[in-house]
């Protein structure tokens, strides 16, 4: 059989261009035995799908085609598919700021199940290679082959590999020509050098911060851990992180609470300032601990419907490309709103 369409990758992207594809032969491609395997963890099990605070200035990458491609399919939109879905998300403002959690992440998935019902699945099956002749693609997989008209890679990041995440979608990317911007762990927590070694006798203790860094300034809690810290302010801060050092206030308001804990800690620190302490962070806690990767398939090379400018019929969406947003539900709307402006395309 030949199909109109392949999708790689049953994330939240592929499976939201596939519901968009009912009236087209579809086949989609999967190394886990399931459907929706970052949507399953994400946000505790309630998945964090959205945001009510919705801009281009909440991502890292190619600002024009964020911009357009959230105003193709934008939050509400997102949030008025859900609901005709019978899915009602909630605002929970609680780590945060703006965003949207579902009842269940598995009321997620059970929609995506029932939306793409008439695809053809190929599950526990990893995608070997893929080769183009005569207008038609020829995916090799580790059950045979597939052939279609169209691939969609929709393959994610290199974060979560216990989740089945593979580099497979770079290397396909590269195939056909593609440039791979520099690929690194974002929304995850930072290893400690020495002089912040104080950070570990605090390890549990939660503080509101504010966090300047690449010229971004980032509110939020600040988690100390037995490794360094984490917490929702670190986590955003590490995707505008590269190297060198960023400074931290620990008490970015008036009314700012200082723990015993930490109060205690500082003073056998010299001179230290409290509303801008610098630190340079050893790295960070990698890929395995990363919600989101950053960098990826660079987007100069492709047009503002996904489709490769160097090979025809095939496109890229949600996280593979070198676009990844803050915390807080952006990544999950650029995965949706990428696969709709693909899809409606297609």
């Amino acid at each position: 059989m030949i199909y109109d369409i392949a999708i790689l990758g049953a994330g939240a992207s592929g499976l939201m261009a596939a519901s968009f594809l009912k009236d087209r032969s579809v086949c989609i491609i999967d190394s886990n035995s399931y459907i929706g395997a970052k949507i399953k963890v994400s946000g505790g099990a309630k998945c964090n799908i959205t945001n009510k605070y919705m801009n281009s200035s909440y991502y890292l990458g190619d600002q024009d085609l964020i911009q357009s491609t959230l105003k193709n399919f934008s939050q509400k939109e997102l949030l008025n598919f859900l609901n005709q879905n019978s899915i009602y998300p909630k605002l929970d403002e609680k780590i945060v700021k703006g965003t949207f959690f579902c009842a269940s992440s598995k009321d997620v998935n059970d929609m995506f199940k029932k939306l793409t019902y008439h695809c053809k699945y190929k599950l526990n099956t990893n995608i070997l290679d893929i080769e183009y002749k005569d207008n038609l693609f020829k995916i090799i997989t580790s059950k045979g082959s597939i052939i279609a008209k169209k691939v969609i890679v929709a393959t994610g990041g290199l974060s979560y590999s216990s989740l089945g995440a593979s580099d497979i979608g770079y290397k396909i990317a590269q195939k056909f020509g593609h440039t791979i911007k520099r690929c690194d762990p974002a929304l995850v927590g930072f290893t400690v050098q020495k002089d912040q070694f104080w950070f570990k006798k605090l390890s549990g203790l939660s503080l509101d911060v504010a966090i300047k860094v690449d010229n971004k300034t980032i509110e939020g809690k600040m988690l100390f851990t037995h490794k360094g810290c984490s917490g929702p302010a670190i986590l955003t801060s590490s995707l505008y992180w590269s190297r060198g050092s960023f400074s931290i206030d620990f008490s970015p308001y008036k009314n700012s609470y200082l723990p015993k804990r930490f109060r205690q800690a500082i003073k056998e620190i010299s001179n230290f300032d409290i509303h801008n302490y610098t630190m340079s962070p050893a790295g960070t806690f990698g890929f395995s601990k990363a919600e989101v990767t950053k960098g990826g398939v660079a987007t100069n090379e492709i047009s503002k419907t996904f489709e490769s400018k160097l090979q025809k019929n095939l496109y890229f969406i949600g996280e593979v490309l070198d676009i990844t947003g803050q915390l807080g539900g952006y990544n999950f709307q650029w995965c949706f709103s990428s696969a709709v402006t693909c899809a409606k395309v297609i």
